[in-house]
């Protein structure tokens, strides 16, 4: 399951943890010590506010707590976990009708881990600004990177082969797909409150 660590709250008794959802977004899943009813929300991609499912009782689970939630949550990276170990409540079963499953993507594997232990700060938490400098000192070394400048290629494009690069180099998987590489990306960039590629981006808007 591609889920967070758990994490201790302190407006309600109870332990919460982030889970990738089939639609790409994230979700917060609450578990009560008291109760073993779970509070489910998904995240809205627009406002960023938690929305409730629709068996998740209010009282139980007022929206202080998942935003509470998503604060503790933000900066933690995705994981292969089991079931969280937490007094009186079982793993959360969701409906279709609640949310979205959670779901095993291909780079949540070893390719994955590698990444985020390389870009993993003292504190145990992803740091953009690691992961951005090294991207940018691999652009400024690279002659491909200075002919695609050289030639007008697209950012996005140039992105890419920066970030494939390093990620095929990281992982030691010269068979790693753009796709997997994107989709690397996009589970990095639900844990960046400001975009997981920002500076890189600034830094080739310069050069073009």
């Amino acid at each position: 399951m591609i889920r967070t660590e758990l994490v201790a709250l302190t407006s309600i008794p109870a332990s919460a943890y982030r889970q990738k959802l089939l639609s790409g977004g994230s979700g917060i899943v609450i578990i009560r010590y008291d109760s073993a009813q779970p509070g489910v929300a998904s995240i809205s991609k627009t406002s960023g506010e938690p929305i409730l499912t629709k068996n998740t009782p209010k009282k139980l689970f007022p929206i202080e707590a998942f935003k509470e939630a998503m604060a503790l949550t933000l900066k933690m990276p995705y994981k292969k976990c089991g079931t969280p170990v937490v007094p009186l409540a079982p793993e959360p079963i969701l409906t279709e009708e609640e949310s979205d499953p959670i779901v095993e993507v291909v780079v949540d594997s070893a390719e994955y881990k590698k990444i985020v232990d390389t870009y993993t700060d003292k504190t145990g938490k992803l740091s953009y600004t690691l992961l951005n400098k090294d991207l940018i000192k691999f652009a400024h070394s690279s002659s491909k990177v200075r002919e695609m400048i050289g030639k007008k290629a697209a950012i996005d494009d140039i992105r890419l082969y920066i970030a494939g690069t390093k990620f095929r180099n990281i992982t030691g998987n010269r068979n790693l797909s753009d796709d997997q590489v994107l989709k690397i990306a996009e589970l990095l960039d639900e844990v960046s409150e400001k975009g997981v590629f920002r500076e890189l981006n600034e830094e080739l808007k310069k050069k073009k």
